[in-house]
């Protein structure tokens, strides 16, 4: 990123969150720390921190990290002040504007894009028909025509480039501009985030009572990653005896929809051996599955961490830290939990595989 500039634009009221956005942990790090982190080993010319107000905490960020906190000049205008005052202040011909709520973004995936500089005046991404506006290339000369759009009463960013030279190119890494705007948002780039930090992903399903479909629904997705070439291990709890690889039981059905591994525990977190009395934790059940690319685990609780919960009617849900997201038969839009349809199998792949880290093969 030599010869480019990164205004970070870090304003905005968090007001579906419900907390100041910039300072939620993901993985333990702050949203607006973590993305400084990334600029600062991406090799920026300067960086700018872009928000509404000056609050100590983010000027002690700024100084850590040795960006420049600008404050916006127009308030409550939304990214578009902030981004006018980031231009004005730049000395490269280019900078690269992001929002600080994309935990998973990566700087690398934007590279390819620098090709276009010579012929257009921005250059924006695109993923499965959204423009990134927020994660997109200005010419400092940007600047003077976004602070004209602004003094005519014009927040869109899209429409202040109206009539500038500008592309659009599309890019296939949907999960890097993953955006925590609520507390849903969170519950999932909580989840994603456990699982990047380890050598294996792990899924848990689980539901409050038999016969809400965990089986069938570990099956499907056992199938589909299977199809897609991704090696699945599945720890099943079961709180009684056991026979392994007997058909039309869960384990053969498991290994049947193409599971590499399947392993049996108890409800307390101990391994069965069939006729044997050995058992070792659970945790260390799923360490050892070292010969799989990501890990579904089913059981009644809620023991692995990040967990589906799935529903079919049972009243109230119960819905506690652990869980990122819950499948039901009757999917409730909502800002704390995101819910989608039980039968939805592509969007069990999608979530699956956002939780476990992986790339999604659509957003």
């Amino acid at each position: 990123m030599k010869g480019v500039s990164l205004l970070i634009i870090a304003g905005g009221k968090s007001s579906r969150l419900g907390q100041d956005k910039r300072f939620v942990e993901i993985g333990g790090v702050g949203l607006l720390e973590l993305m400084l982190k990334k600029a600062c080993a991406a090799g920026f010319d300067e960086i700018f921190l872009c928000v509404e107000e000056d609050q100590p905490a983010l000027r002690t960020l700024a100084d850590r990290f040795g960006a420049t906190l600008l404050i916006d000049d127009i308030r409550g205008a939304g990214p578009l002040s902030g981004l006018a005052k980031g231009l004005k202040h730049v000395s490269t011909d280019w900078a690269l504007a992001v929002s600080t709520d994309m935990p998973f973004f990566e700087f690398e995936v934007m590279r390819p894009l620098m090709k276009h500089f010579s012929s257009t005046s921005a250059v924006v991404p695109k993923v499965g028909g959204k423009r990134q506006m927020l994660a997109a290339f200005y010419r400092l000369e940007l600047a003077e025509k976004f602070s004209a759009a602004l003094a005519d009463g014009q927040r869109k960013i899209m429409a202040a480039l109206e009539g500038v030279p500008h592309v659009v190119d599309e890019i296939p890494r949907g999960e890097i501009f993953f955006n925590v705007n609520t507390l849903a948002d969170l519950r999932l780039a909580r989840g994603r985030a456990a699982n990047l930090s380890r050598s294996t992903p792990i899924v848990s399903i689980v539901a409050p009572k038999s016969g809400t479909g965990k089986t069938t629904f570990i099956e499907r997705l056992t199938k589909i990653f299977s199809d897609r070439g991704v090696t699945i291990g599945v720890v099943k709890s079961d709180a009684h005896g056991f026979n392994l690889d007997v058909e039309g039981k869960d384990s053969w059905r498991f290994q049947n929809a193409g599971a590499k591994s399947v392993a049996v525990v108890s409800p307390d977190g101990w391994f069965m051996i069939q006729k044997t009395d050995g058992r070792e934790p659970f945790i260390n059940i799923v360490e050892k599955m070292t010969d799989v690319d990501l890990i579904l685990t089913e059981s009644r609780t809620r023991k692995i961490f990040p967990t589906i919960s799935l529903w079919r009617g049972l009243g109230e849900k119960i819905i506690d830290e652990n869980i990122c997201a819950v499948f039901t038969v009757e999917p409730q839009p909502s800002d704390e939990i995101s819910e989608f349809d039980l039968n939805d199998a592509d969007a069990a792949e999608q979530i699956v595989s956002f939780l476990a880290g992986m790339r999604c093969r659509s957003t």
